[in-house]
């Protein structure tokens, strides 16, 4: 969170960090009334007793004092209690906003990227929030708002105490900033570290099969051994910035409150101040200090969760963009052609597709053929706008953006990609409601009749064969077809899983639905799929045949 103490960005994604802020502000100024009054009472008890008073004199003004030591203490369990909340529900929203970010993205967008960092940044990173809001934004509410407020009342009580704190409690902020650059630079390179040893452990744990097929497993344990000690090293570098800043900030604070008490004592002696004045506004200084002494000492706590919110932000920017594009889409008409003109593909130096123009009618069932590598997946990542790529998509004659292009498009992808809940729950997965009818008949096109739509799956949907899950995967796609009016169904590889009875009762499916004016469009080596098209595009390295 660069931008400042808060980040903007945390205020518009997590609309509980602007009630956590609103709530906490209140929370914090009833806290400071409390040290106020509590700082006078027990001037009053001292003086009093001092005096020679009684326990009865005294009684109303010690009364008075437990009351309110009591009430700071309630305020204080107050403000951490909602900073606990509000970690949580901030938390809660970022993930949400994050996780649908990245499904709108799409699978180009997170091909570019390390999996594990961005999972360990949703994951880890953002649980790092905890220290942000538990420690650090309460100490930054009461600096706001304490350190003002008890500036004021002392310029009201003592002039020369009140010249002192406002000379002295700059070289706070001062050694802050030059610790924070020194947090900054060590910080980053500790997340740094926990990402690689994130990433290199799941690279051996996806591989751990093929190395020990080849009897190489044993020499990952000194690759794994040298990551956790650096990020070992890297958490200890920024422990110990931690301690050597607690310490000048405590010593930068108690020399001040030193400069105050000394004054005080001076003014005392020789008459000129009163007892009264004197310990009233000696007892106010250690807390006109403490507030920034505490932000300077828990901006450590909040490090980890600044490093992982920078990267959740700029993920959530990005789909921001995204969306905006998509809410300038313009009213398309349906049952028209969507059309592919010119269009080239590229990674880095190789050209995958160069020039190809094709048509993708309604009503029709389209086969995407070739070789490995020509190019299919890569003309659907285009069409869908997860691939960059040159030429043009266009939809009855108006060219479409990438955002455009997805709102017309129902896809499924190769693999079923199902989570935990009812099948009913991941055929209408994004929609507010799901439609039994629409599951019913999404599920007959998909020759997916016989799962049963109320069935309980596990994590990754376990508890179905590989062919149930692909169907019911395809019945997800053909679910968006008809809840949303899509006029294109894609479809890569629907029937790799699937015996030939029940890819024939599939590619019956396909045509009913195409007979319903819908551009059906496959992408198979599958020869039934290609003999039941009623077009086949054959793709081959820069070269496109239609026939």
């Amino acid at each position: 969170m660069s931008a400042g103490p808060i980040d903007p960005r945390l205020l518009r994604y997590a609309s509980a960090s602007r009630w956590f802020l609103l709530a906490g502000g209140v929370v914090g100024f009833l806290q400071t009334v409390t040290v106020v009054a509590a700082a006078w009472f027990a001037t009053a008890l001292i003086v009093g007793i001092i005096d020679g008073r009684s326990v009865v004199q005294l009684g109303t003004d010690f009364a008075a004092f437990a009351g309110v030591v009591v009430a700071r203490a309630v305020f204080i369990w107050l403000l951490d209690v909602l900073a606990v909340r509000g970690a949580a529900r901030v938390k809660s929203q970022l993930r949400m906003r994050v996780v649908a970010a990245i499904a709108k993205l799409g699978p180009a967008w997170l091909a570019d990227r390390n999996s594990a960092r961005v999972t360990t940044t949703v994951s880890q990173g953002l649980d790092a929030l905890d220290g942000y809001f538990a420690k650090y934004l309460p100490q930054l509410i009461l600096t706001a708002i304490a350190t003002p407020v008890l500036l004021l009342v002392l310029l009201t009580q003592d002039l020369a105490t009140a010249i002192i704190i406002i000379v002295t409690l700059p070289l706070i902020p001062l050694f802050m900033v030059l610790i924070g650059w020194a947090t900054q630079a060590v910080q980053k390179k500790q997340w740094a570290a926990l990402n690689r040893l994130a990433s290199g452990f799941l690279d051996v744990v996806d591989g751990l099969s093929t190395l020990k097929i080849f009897g190489r497993q044993h020499r990952q344990v000194e690759r794994i051994e040298g990551v956790t000690e650096d990020y070992r090293s890297r958490t200890m570098a920024v422990l110990r910035i931690s301690f050597v800043s607690g310490f000048v900030l405590e010593l930068a604070g108690s020399l001040s409150v030193a400069v105050v008490a000394v004054s005080i004592g001076l003014r005392l002696v020789d008459g000129t101040l009163a007892l009264t004045v004197g310990l009233f506004v000696l007892l106010l200084t250690p807390e006109a200090y403490l507030p920034l002494r505490q932000v300077g000492l828990q901006f450590h706590a909040a490090a980890d969760g600044v490093a992982a919110s920078e990267e959740v932000f700029g993920i959530l920017d990005a789909a921001a963009l995204t969306a905006a594009a998509a809410s300038r889409a313009r009213p398309l008409a349906t049952g028209a052609t969507l059309a592919v003109d010119d269009l080239g593909v590229r990674y880095g130096d190789r050209t995958v597709i160069d020039g190809l123009s094709v048509r993708l009618e309604p009503g029709v069932v389209t086969a995407i053929a070739g070789p490995s590598g020509a190019g299919k997946s890569s003309l659907v990542g285009a069409i869908l706008g997860f691939v960059p790529f040159s030429g043009t998509v266009s939809y009855g004659g108006a060219a479409l953006t990438p955002a455009e292009a997805r709102e017309l498009v129902a896809w499924s992808g190769q693999r079923p990609s199902l989570m935990a809940g009812t099948v009913a729950e991941n055929i209408a997965l994004g929609a507010d409601v799901v439609d039994e009818q629409i599951v019913r008949e999404a599920m007959r096109f998909a020759a997916a009749e016989l799962v049963d739509p109320a069935q309980v799956l596990g994590v990754n949907g376990s508890g179905l064969s590989g062919g149930q899950a692909q169907r019911v995967s395809l019945a997800r796609a053909f679910y968006r077809a008809i809840a949303q009016s899509c006029p294109v169904l894609i479809l890569d590889e629907p029937s790799s899983a699937l015996d030939r009875a029940t890819e024939a009762e599939l590619i019956l499916g396909l045509e009913r639905f195409a007979a319903t004016g819908v551009a059906v469009v496959v992408v198979s080596h599958r020869a039934a799929l290609l003999d039941a098209a009623d077009s086949v595009i054959e793709l081959r390295p820069r070269v496109a045949v239609a026939s």
